[in-house]
């Protein structure tokens, strides 16, 4: 079973930082891509950025774009979304999701896999 258990989130200053991390586990195919998504109080689940494990191939939300970078470590199982000059339009709580995908998706709809998600506080 294929389980993903986020960490990282917390409380920041508008302009601030923060990492994000999400851990695989269980995982028993190779070929998978692996998202970031959101969702704030009354509002849907919106997608965040996306990458394929074994590709380069990427998506960014055009209102994270130049802001927020995913990446991974192999090694570690680990999947990253390093968020800088963070606004408070940006708090939410975010879900990594993975699935059986050749490419991105934007779509929440295309994702089975999904973690218990890690808040994001943003202050202004």
């Amino acid at each position: 079973q294929v389980q993903l258990v986020e960490s990282g989130g917390g409380l920041v200053q508008a302009g601030g930082s923060l990492r994000l991390s999400c851990t695989i586990s269980g995982l028993t195919f190779s070929t998978y891509v692996m998202g970031w998504f959101r969702q704030a109080p009354g509002k849907e689940r919106e997608f965040v950025a996306a990458k394929s494990w074994n590709g380069n191939r990427i998506l960014y939300a055009d209102s994270v774009k130049g802001r927020f970078t995913i990446s991974r470590d192999s090694a570690k199982k680990t999947v990253y979304l390093q968020m800088n000059s963070l606004k408070p339009e940006d708090a939410a709580v975010y879900y990594c999701a993975l699935d059986r995908l050749v490419v991105p998706s934007m779509s929440r709809h295309d994702y089975s896999y999904w973690g218990q998600g890690t808040q994001v506080t943003v202050s202004s």
